[in-house]
């Protein structure tokens, strides 16, 4: 992690020279600049040129709230952390931004790293988002509605006694890449495949650009997808090196070494990587295994299709709880994925999870009715009048505010 921010902060040279270059060539004058929630030494830039910052924020509101509610017992309560990590199981934290108690053993390894910098980064990263005007979230209110309430009345209270602040929050999602793959061989042959499966039939298993499993948990995985009965199409993707720190998961040349003797020649199909939008977005497909990145939830909120949680890392095991305690629109596999979790989950507790993922009637049912319910209100956020669209208008007009105070010159962001 230390070396991550090392790597971002050695970028404000160039970002600096950047926006010099943006400016000296434009008629506008510079209104503010939008950093990534990991690039917060970017601010450094923008003070540099007297203009205001905003975060984009990738993850969801209640983990925005996590961070400055953890932040603040660091700084305020003088509490360590990182004790959490030796915390009994059964310990709870109340975070504002959750209507839960937040069991200790979701909190994501980065927290609880003391030793190679990552909580140093966490916190300091939830201080620089102090700084800001505002930060604009990738949600929308009607999904997270008690979280953004949350943010919203700490943005509106007076200042802490040490002149802390929560900035205003602007949920602006979901922003999804929408982009089809044209011509892409392999897309298509997922695709045809799918157009042979009955309505709702599939299962799809999907782990994210990191996500890869030992050759003893994808046995364990494929004897589930066998005696659940369900046609499946599973994106399985082979390990980095053994102590690799840079690489990424490869698609197998041949999965067949990895799975049982003709496995993939009776209920589903294994492939690589795969269009997840367009997968998500097929008929075919009822249920969805996932590693729970942020954009993985909004895309199967969006495509109205229920997740089965399996988190593997970052603040992934935070997601499973918020879909599965919180909102009521996922089943669990695991929450309490740490980094050092290094254990196998028996394929009994998977197939569990994918019957009642895939079910049509109790409370499955009414899980997949929830995510029906707010695919489409996914919807009408973003549309004209809906709430994330008034929700970047007021953000818009805040900018233009400011900047008129200041100037009349037109204004670029």
């Amino acid at each position: 992690m230390a070396f991550l921010s090392v790597l971002i902060n050695s970028h404000k040279t160039h970002v600096r020279d950047a926006v010099t270059h943006i400016i000296t060539r434009s008629v506008g004058r510079l209104a503010g600049l939008v950093v990534d929630m990991f690039c917060t030494s970017m601010i450094d830039v923008a003070n540099e040129f007297g203009v205001p910052s905003y975060v984009f924020f990738t993850s969801s509101a209640a983990f925005l709230g996590l961070m400055f509610h953890l932040q603040s017992l660091q700084d305020d309560q003088k509490q360590d952390i990182t004790d959490f990590k030796d915390s009994a199981l059964e310990a709870k934290l109340f975070v504002p931004s959750f209507s839960n108690p937040v069991p200790a053993k979701v909190l994501p390894s980065v927290v609880l790293d003391k030793e190679g910098g990552g909580c140093a980064m966490f916190l300091a990263n939830a201080r620089r988002f102090r700084e800001t005007k505002g930060i604009m979230i990738n949600t929308f209110a009607e999904l997270e509605s008690h979280a953004i309430k949350s943010l919203s009345a700490s943005a509106s209270a007076s200042a802490a006694a040490d002149g802390t602040t929560t900035p205003p929050v602007h949920p602006v999602g979901p922003i999804l890449s929408m982009i089809k793959e044209e011509g892409d061989a392999n897309a298509m042959m997922i695709m045809r495949w799918l157009d042979y499966q009955p309505p709702s039939s599939v299962v799809f298993l999907c782990f994210g650009s990191m996500g890869s499993f030992s050759e003893e948990q994808v046995k364990e995985i494929a004897r589930a997808l066998e005696s659940s009965g369900h046609r499946f199409l599973w994106s399985l993707r082979r390990p980095p090196p053994k102590g690799s720190k840079i690489e990424l998961p490869q698609d197998y040349s041949n999965p067949e070494e990895v799975l049982p003797e003709g496995f993939s020649e009776r209920m589903g199909k294994v492939i690589g990587w795969a269009p997840q939008v367009a997968v998500l977005s097929h008929p075919a497909v009822g249920g969805f295994v996932s590693h729970c990145g942020w954009n993985s939830m909004l895309e199967s909120i969006w495509c109205g299709v229920p997740v089965a949680t399996w988190p593997l890392y970052a603040e992934q095991q935070m997601n499973a709880f918020q879909m599965v305690r919180e909102l009521g629109m996922a089943v669990e596999i695991k929450l309490e994925y740490r980094r050092d979790f290094y254990g196998v989950i028996r394929a009994e507790e998977i197939e569990s999870a994918i019957r009642k993922v895939m079910m049509m009637n109790g409370d499955a049912g009414e899980i997949r009715n929830k995510v029906k319910e707010m695919k489409e209100k996914s919807r009408v956020a973003m549309m004209e009048g809906g709430s994330s669209y008034t929700s970047l208008g007021r953000m818009i007009e805040d900018v233009i505010a400011a900047h008129s105070h200041s100037n009349s010159t037109p204004l670029t962001i």
